[in-house]
């Protein structure tokens, strides 16, 4: 497996899957691979009509062609989807498979259970589309852009795509990035030995810090979903003095803004780099994560870790695995303010047992987290995918 195309579709706002699909296209070009990619950007949605984009949606052409081509002319062993939402489309699998390649997917949230993606609604999680064949819900609450056309197309996409047994037969090998995904993609009529599990992981390793800055950190996209407003409502409930640092961008900012100036201890550093996020936390006391969605594989849990930052994350979805409770940190209820100020108050005392999760931190990111550990974890699924891909096409499937 010595050649690997990456394929991948760029969302509008950069994120977490961008993130990590350039960093398995570094980490498999540092192994030796020969690697290939295609990408497209949805900046160009703007320029296609309604009728186009469903269209595309559903089969892009172009795509399927283009693909084609390529493989042929290139002859990869693995082709490796992570997003294919909306331009590059289901289509892709099918060149792929066409071609002679065994097809990989990587599934960093829940489109193929839900057209919304994160299985949130109203500001809770919401499973009700999981096991219909058809995702009317979607479409009643206008689940995908707040538009029930939208949330139609996305239906239907998945609809149709479950008929043809495109999720089943197009696909090789899927990877989850937590057991809990692995278990919830599994309702979703996947063949558990298809699943596989591959955690996000940081190539660089920014070393542990310190800890000593005083303050509690909160890094990440500012929206409803994070658990902003439970996070904000247990800062008035603390009882002793701490300090919030709050980094990142999103729709919420304006309310973070006005929150700010009632609120006593709370501190809005903006948008900054990657590293800067680093050092961020490897000065903090702790990293919050108060989500109240079913979150897929937060970098920023991994960056905290490898920082030796423990996390206080909500008992929720995958982050009930990957905090360990009382030993990389600290779970709290989700959407309670006031076990969530319980737990930032702990914060301000109890050294020595801060210290103790600090360390479990540095350590699970160096036995988990890792590139090595990463990249072998990969091989391994690109091996299970050629010999499923073989398996299928001796049996002509």
């Amino acid at each position: 497996m010595k050649k690997v195309l990456l394929v991948h579709n760029y969302y509008l706002h950069p994120g977490g899957e961008d993130t990590v699909f350039a960093a398995e296209c570094s980490m498999l070009a540092a192994k030796g691979h020969t690697v290939l990619r295609y990408t497209v950007h949805n900046r160009f949605i703007e320029f296609l009509d309604r009728f186009t984009l469903f269209a595309k949606t559903l089969w892009n052409r172009q795509v399927y062609r283009e693909l084609r081509k390529l493989i042929s002319e290139e002859r990869p062993e693995i082709v490796h989807f992570h997003n294919t939402f909306p331009l590059i489309s289901p289509a892709a699998y099918y060149a792929a498979r066409q071609s002679g390649a065994a097809v990989v997917q990587t599934l960093h949230n829940f489109r193929l259970l839900c057209p919304e993606a994160r299985m949130f609604r109203n500001g809770a999680t919401c499973e009700l589309c999981i096991r219909r064949r058809f995702a009317w819900p979607s479409i009643r609450f206008a689940c995908y852009q707040k538009s029930r056309a939208a949330s139609s197309v996305v239906a239907i996409m998945l609809s149709l795509h479950r008929t043809l047994g495109t999720w089943k037969k197009a696909v090789d090998a899927y990877i989850a990035l937590t057991e809990f995904a692995r278990w919830k993609i599994c309702e979703g009529d996947i063949a558990a030995r298809r699943v596989h599990i591959k955690p996000n992981f940081l190539a660089n390793d920014p070393g542990a810090g310190r800890g000593d800055g005083g303050y509690i950190l909160f890094a990440g996209r500012l929206s409803a979903e994070k658990g902003l407003d439970t996070l904000f409502d247990a800062m008035k409930l603390v009882k002793n003095n701490i300090t919030l640092k709050v980094v990142g961008d999103g729709p919420m900012r304006h309310a973070l803004l006005d929150h700010i100036q009632r609120l006593k201890g709370v501190e809005y550093a903006g948008q900054k780099t990657h590293e800067e996020v680093l050092a961020l936390m490897k000065g903090a006391r702790m990293l919050v994560v108060p989500s109240v969605w079913y979150e897929g594989f937060p970098m920023t849990i991994v960056e905290a870790f490898a920082s030796g930052c423990p996390v206080i994350a909500s008992r929720i979805g995958s982050l009930i695995e990957l905090i360990q409770h009382e030993t990389t940190g600290l779970h709290v209820r989700p959407g309670d303010a006031a076990d969530l100020a319980a737990k930032l108050d702990y914060t301000s005392g109890n050294q020595a047992h801060i210290d103790r999760m600090r360390r479990a931190a540095r350590a699970v990111f160096e036995s988990q987290y890792t590139m090595e550990r990463n990249y072998k974890i990969l091989m391994e699924i690109y091996e299970k995918a050629s010999c499923e891909y073989r398996t299928r096409k001796h049996a002509g499937k």
